[in-house]
């Protein structure tokens, strides 16, 4: 785990947020060019370097300097932090308070992380309400404040599954042979696919028996299936009804849409007589081979057209209110409140600055005398980071 000058940034007893924070190239590795930068960094923005071998949590606003442009940043974010956590006179800033990125973003509406919560449209209902939409459609991105939010990326998808949903609902507009029942047509067609394996084996039996007359029995399944049935308690959908044909078998025989069903499709057989087939072919009680080819071929054009369907994640919001969203300014509007979020990203990461900052002043010190003395390991007072078992 272990070799002089190349520390791991996991597996020691120490705190690893500190070493990502030290470890700039992100190789799971702190050798000594980024200590040597870290050192620098820190005693820049100290006023008396020393500090850092008290190895405190804490920072005095006042140890902070600002004779450089970095540090009167960071000394003006340390204020904006204890404003923000609802202590504007203390004159001390807590590691634990710069960590809290929930709290110190809580009260404000723009924090610089290219999220906005739906409440960053403040009084523009109508744009809250898409920002909502795209929450409810995309999934949310967690905003520096905690809150649900959306970013110009989940902005962009958006409306991009939007627009794509209603130009394919386009192609169906007034053309009758897509949606000859027009917005029952789904429906139709959900009742033909509920059904249509079973109705096929119907029909192909029924071709069988006529091809041979011995095989009308055993395609109506052998007695001593109903023997076994006989002997267990039954429930209409048991699924060793189901797995019967639809109805007795036959030569030339139609298929009975009520009268003489296997119960365990009376249900199907019902929804689809009233669904498809009475608004398609007519009111009939049953149907031949022909009829049911007939039906098929209706929907044929419908399932074509559904199978190419697009916009899936924006289909819950229905059509209205899609061309609602593309109709209106939204869009452009969220991203101008993005923009004005990424505007303040300086301002943010110098509050994430802060949080280093502090880490540094804390933990700088003890990784060194393990890193480059190894003077904990030695002087056995306390064991080393490194050590284990």
């Amino acid at each position: 785990l272990w070799v002089a000058l190349a520390c791991p940034t996991r597996g020691l007893e120490f705190d690893s947020r500190t070493l990502d924070l030290i470890d700039t190239d992100k190789d799971g590795r702190i050798r000594a060019p980024e200590i040597i930068a870290a050192a620098k960094w820190a005693t820049g923005l100290l006023k008396n370097p020393d500090d850092l071998v008290k190895c405190l949590p804490s920072l005095p606003l006042a140890s902070i300097s600002d004779a450089t442009p970095d540090g009167k940043q960071i000394l003006a974010s340390a204020r904006q932090i204890l404003i923000n956590l609802g202590k504007p006179e203390a004159a001390v800033i807590e590691l634990d308070e710069a960590m809290d990125t929930v709290k110190i973003f809580a009260t404000t509406t723009f924090n610089g992380d290219g999220i906005i919560p739906a409440d960053s449209a403040e009084d523009d209902t109508t744009t809250k309400a898409v920002i909502t939409d795209i929450l409810a459609c995309m999934g949310m991105e967690t905003d520096r404040s905690g809150k649900p939010g959306v970013s110009q990326t989940k902005t962009d998808a958006f409306f991009v599954e939007a627009q794509a949903h209603s130009d394919w609902w386009k192609r169906s507009e007034g053309d009758q042979t897509i949606l000859p029942l027009g917005e029952a047509t789904a429906a139709a067609s959900a009742a033909v696919n509920a059904v249509k394996v079973k109705v096929n084996d119907f029909f192909a039996r029924c071709r069988l028996a006529a091809f041979d007359a011995r095989a009308s029995a055993p395609l109506n399944r052998p007695e001593s299936e109903y023997v076994a049935l006989a002997v267990k308690d039954l429930t209409v959908n048991a699924a060793e009804i189901a797995s019967l044909p639809l109805a007795q078998i036959a030569a030339g025989k139609d298929l009975p849409l009520t009268e003489g069903v296997n119960p365990a499709w009376a249900a199907a057989l019902a929804t689809l007589q009233t669904a498809a087939v009475k608004p398609l072919i007519g009111d009939k009680k049953t149907l031949t081979e022909a009829d049911w080819n007939s039906l098929l071929a209706k929907l044929t054009p419908f399932e074509s057209w559904f199978a190419d369907k697009v916009g899936a994640p924006v289909e819950k919001l229905g059509l209205k209110r899609v061309r609602e969203i593309l109709a209106s300014d939204a869009k452009e509007k969220i991203t101008v409140l993005i923009t004005k979020d990424k505007v303040l990203e300086p301002e943010a990461n110098a509050i994430a600055s802060v949080e280093k900052l502090l880490r540094l002043h804390r933990d700088l010190y003890v990784l060194c005398v393990n890193f480059v003395s190894f003077k904990d390991f030695y002087s056995r007072k306390v064991p080393a980071i490194f050590q284990a078992g």
